[in-house]
């Protein structure tokens, strides 16, 4: 089928949607919901037999929906209806919930239904749980009604069935009075539940030393106490504030937005509230004691961390998760920091990776825009994530895999490539490119993707920008190995296969011939012949303040709103098993 996706962004969902959708044959084209003069033109020339929304903030115009069927997913249970359904399933604690792809009519989410599916829903942050429980469910559930679409013969759920009216529950939009914290009264099971419901958009309003800030993302802390609503401390850029019966570290904050002023964008806790008080008079600036952990936490410690070790008899296991998957300069040296003293332990397996949701999308774009100088920080958090790359490709004493819990991109595909096996969920998207903010990438990737997926394939991947589903990278060779199950059971089942591959008789011989095989490439053409190659061209872009990677990277920290869809988007691709872009 010739299927159209609308959608108000290229998010993590419309991703997935794309990707299995083409990976089962289709052709589809992508259009943003930026007019409805823009739509209508997209429709007139693609003349599309299905119109598919995954992820839509406004309304489908009736002129389009009574012309072409089209498909919305909505983020909630049969019978749910509204704008923040996920945000309000996880701000009231919900434990199950569900996905439902209906067509567009008059009145919003009431169309008939064309498939439900249920998910569960762990004590995670909505946008971790979107990409993970509720983009499985909702993937399943778009392939199903595409495929009953497909089939002519069935017949949608109506929801003026009477089973189907008890059922529904229509909630306005979760506001900022209802997500508002109340540090003197609040217990921590429900700040959590506040911060969690709002971690990437739209954060939760507070007020800091006299600033108004958006708090994103939250997790409790087990041992640090004070007067409720106090900052206690900061950890690898998090702070910890004070509940009436513990603590909470707050990864994230946004400044509001002064009238007039510039977008804000979120950055670590800490650096937000150092750069805020910059030229203040009124007040001294906050210090905060730091509160280092190991890395080896202590069983029943609920604290966060964004690195972990764990051992495992012959495996370890470097866990790290850094929100957004975003890599600064100091993330990427700290993490560096913490393989090094891992590749130090008499383990035969050592496993990077994150336990669910991103693994890695390369250097930070948030933390370059807000450095006094750009370009000398994008030089330096290349270079620092370059510096990880070097030494996982050079580590021949142990196989080392790359645990994908959930999506990468750019950089972080690269650093993936760097180990000798890569896993990850079903449900991973691999965007293996670069172009699309102007630049054309480090990590060594000119020396490890076409060893891996061979020279024409990496042109055609970088080149083409397009996100790469699990299935089709394992056909490739981007990844090796996909380990089924849902989100909170792929760290057990990367430790289970872990252990095998260490208990495996070939492991240590396969293990031996690393090095002479990494002797093999250094003698034919060094490794840091490729990263100088890479890094020049590098240093060309970020230090030419007129070349376009200065506004893309402006344009995409700060949210602006495209002009129109990007053209790699607009025409129909084929069923990448066919090798077409």
């Amino acid at each position: 089928m010739e299927i159209l996706l609308l959608a108000s962004g290229f998010n993590s969902l419309t991703q997935r949607v794309f990707a299995a959708l083409r990976d089962r044959g289709h052709a589809v084209a992508v259009e943003f919901a930026l007019s409805d003069a823009s739509l209508r033109a997209a429709l007139a020339r693609l003349r599309p037999e299905l119109v598919v929304a995954p992820m839509l903030k406004t309304a489908v115009p009736e002129d389009v929906w009574s012309s072409v069927p089209c498909l919305i997913v909505h983020p909630g249970p049969l019978g749910d209806r509204g704008p923040s359904s996920l945000d309000r399933a996880v701000q009231e604690g919900r434990v199950c919930w569900g996905v439902t792809v209906l067509q567009a009519e008059a009145e919003m989410d009431a169309g008939p239904v064309w498939a439900t599916v249920p998910c569960a829903l762990p004590p995670r942050g909505k946008s971790d749980l979107y990409r993970g429980e509720v983009g499985d469910a909702a993937v399943e559930a778009v392939l199903l009604a595409v495929e009953r679409f497909a089939s002519g013969s069935h017949r949608p759920l109506s929801q003026d069935r009477p089973e189907v009216r008890e059922l529904v529950s229509a909630r306005p939009l979760l506001r900022q009075d209802e997500r508002r914290i109340d540090w003197t009264r609040d217990a921590t099971a429900e700040i959590l539940r506040r911060l969690r419901s709002a971690d990437s958009q739209p954060g939760v309003l507070d007020e800091i030393d006299g600033v108004e800030w958006f708090l994103h993302g939250g997790e409790e802390e087990d041992r640090l106490r004070g007067v409720p609503g106090e900052l206690l401390a900061t950890r690898a850029g998090a702070v910890c504030r004070a509940t009436v019966d513990g603590a909470v570290w707050i990864p994230q904050m946004r400044a509001r937005r002064r009238p007039g002023g510039p977008p804000a964008f979120s950055l670590p806790a800490a650096l937000a509230l150092a750069l805020a008080a910059r030229g203040r008079t009124d007040r001294p600036p906050l210090t905060l004691p730091e509160s280092p952990v190991p890395l080896e936490l202590a069983a029943g410690r609920r604290t966060w961390s964004d690195i972990r070790y764990q051992e495992v008899g012959e495996v370890g296991l470097l866990w790290f998760s850094f929100p957004g998957g975003a890599m600064s300069t100091h993330h990427c040296r700290r993490l560096l920091a913490a393989y090094l003293e891992a590749c130090r332990r008499p383990t035969s397996v050592l496993v990077l990776g994150s336990r669910r949701d991103f693994f890695s999308n390369g250097i930070h774009l948030n933390v370059i825009e807000a450095a006094p100088d750009p370009a000398a920080e994008s030089w330096a958090n290349i270079n620092a994530i370059d510096d990880l790359v070097e030494a996982v490709l050079t580590t021949t004493d142990r196989l080392v895999v790359a645990a994908l819990g959930g999506n990468a991109a750019a950089g972080g595909v690269m650093l993936a490539q760097a180990a000798d096996e890569v896993w990850c969920r079903p449900g991973t998207v691999l965007n293996p490119h670069y172009r699309l903010m102007g630049l054309t990438g480090s990590e060594y990737w000119t020396y490890s993707l076409p060893k891996r997926v061979g020279a024409a394939e990496a042109e055609r991947l970088t080149a083409a920008a397009l996100p790469v589903g699990a299935e089709r990278s394992l056909d490739l060779g981007l990844v090796d190995r996909i380990l089924g199950g849902a989100p909170e059971e792929f760290a057990t089942a990367v430790i289970r296969s872990a252990q095998r591959l260490a208990a495996s008789p070939g492991t240590q011989a396969r293990t031996a011939r690393k090095k002479a095989e990494l002797d093999l490439h250094q003698g034919e053409r060094p490794l840091h012949a490729y990263r100088n190659e890479e890094l020049a061209r590098m240093h060309a872009v970020f230090f030419d303040p007129e070349h376009p990677y200065h506004a893309l990277r402006r344009a995409f920290v700060r949210k602006e709103r495209p002009a129109a869809t990007p053209e790699h988007l607009t025409a129909y691709h084929r069923s990448a098993v066919s090798g077409s872009p």
